[in-house]
């Protein structure tokens, strides 16, 4: 029998491509029989009802009037030593180098090195924050220090390497969907109060920032919606929310753009769409994407990051140069207007996220990492052999 461990992770708990991922893997951890740690600000927004095995510590912000801003940092880094040593943990799995895992490096420095740490880059702590002269150092020294480094995609991997120089061994540990959870629903009724049966419905989930280059998505239905009878669903907050309902006013459109807001039931919701739209500028993986091949919806987006090795051009989606809204458009409208083929593409989404990004394989590759840096050379072996 596999030791059980007992495992720290932190993660930004509110909605977030990382968080969802960290959410879901302390869930099918503690399933296995590992006893997980929360240590973070909030609950985590996934993490719902009671679950065995799993316990949440909450980290408190010294207002003390001095401060100019709450030391989260800090306090987070001295939550961390004291729930490892209060609880016993074996190792901290961090999402995210800053500031996460520049605490849980201050953390192992209070405990002492039979800690370890692991610490998962997810994109924007290395695309943005890693372009920050201000924070470059701070950064690599994070990486450096960890036990062990996981990244979501080669091409963070390779943007990691060059914007910091780490030459470091980095493990590829791609995002995952959890089959039990992400699979086509039932949801004739729920489409029907959006769009009309001989409609099509195009769909766009993110938060909503310039990087998600949501004008463009835009651009893209106005074209399709111009040739065949089709409807946009856009779920998600974010800052430039305003700028694209003034657009979509502009463009007279309002009759057919639906805004759903924050979801939390993505399958539900994705299963709805017939293709869903990413034309992202930087996009390190497409957590959005994997959830929408895993309810049979192929993508229409760009090759940017981390995309295509997720989404097999002329198989389960199709991508186009970043900006190239009339290629996209173009991709759409053949994907809508033929059923052959969007059902060869339907198939073809279903066996890839279920296979070859499902929820055991990813989870047997996060243990032979722990395995690994805690030197339970067996146990890492084997996690790796189940998850080949």
């Amino acid at each position: 029998m596999a030791k059980k461990l007992k495992i720290g992770i932190t993660c930004y708990p509110t909605l977030g491509g990382s968080g969802v991922v960290a959410t879901e893997l302390g869930k099918l951890l503690a399933e296995r029989g590992h006893e997980i740690h929360f240590i973070t600000h909030s609950i985590p927004f996934r993490l719902g009802q009671f679950h065995k095995n799993i316990f949440f510590h909450e980290v408190e912000v010294n207002d003390y009037y001095v401060f100019r801003y709450p030391p989260y940092d800090l306090s987070l880094a001295s939550k961390m030593a004291q729930v490892v040593n209060m609880q016993g943990l074996d190792l901290l799995h961090v999402h995210y180098a800053v500031p996460h895992a520049v605490c849980a490096y201050l953390a192992k420095q209070m405990v002492g090195d039979k800690l370890k740490t692991v610490t998962t880059l997810h994109g924007t702590d290395i695309t943005v924050l890693a372009q920050d002269e201000s924070l470059k150092d701070l950064i690599a020294l994070a990486i450096n220090q960890s036990d062990a480094v996981t990244a979501v995609s080669r091409d963070l991997i390779q943007e990691t390497r060059r914007l910091l120089d780490i030459s470091r061994p980095m493990d590829l540990t791609y995002n995952f969907v959890d089959k039990r959870v992400y699979y086509p629903r039932e949801v004739a009724s729920l489409r029907s109060d959006y769009a009309a049966p001989h409609e099509k419905i195009l769909m766009h989930i993110s938060n909503f920032r310039p990087v998600k280059r949501v004008s463009d998505v835009i651009d893209i239905f106005d074209r399709v919606s111009k040739r065949l009878p089709a409807k946009l669903l856009l779920v998600g907050e974010g800052p430039e929310l305003s700028k694209i309902q003034c657009k979509i006013k502009g463009l007279g459109l309002e009759d057919k753009v639906h805004f759903l807001g924050k979801q939390e039931d993505v399958a539900q919701v994705i299963s709805m769409a017939d293709v869903l739209l990413l034309p992202s500028e930087k996009e390190s993986f497409g957590l959005v994407a994997l959830e929408a091949m895993a309810c049979g919806v192929p993508t229409i987006g760009s090759n940017a990051g981390g995309i295509p090795e997720l989404v097999t051009h002329g198989v389960t989606g199709f991508l186009s140069s970043i900006g190239d809204v009339e290629e996209m458009a173009d991709n759409t409208e053949l994907l809508l207007t033929d059923d052959q083929l969007r059902a060869q593409f339907r198939e073809a989404c279903l066996y890839r996220a279920h296979e070859e990004f499902c929820n055991d394989g990813i989870t047997d590759q996060y243990e032979a990492i722990y395995y690994r840096v805690l030197g339970i050379e067996a146990e890492a072996e084997k996690a790796m052999c189940q998850s080949q």
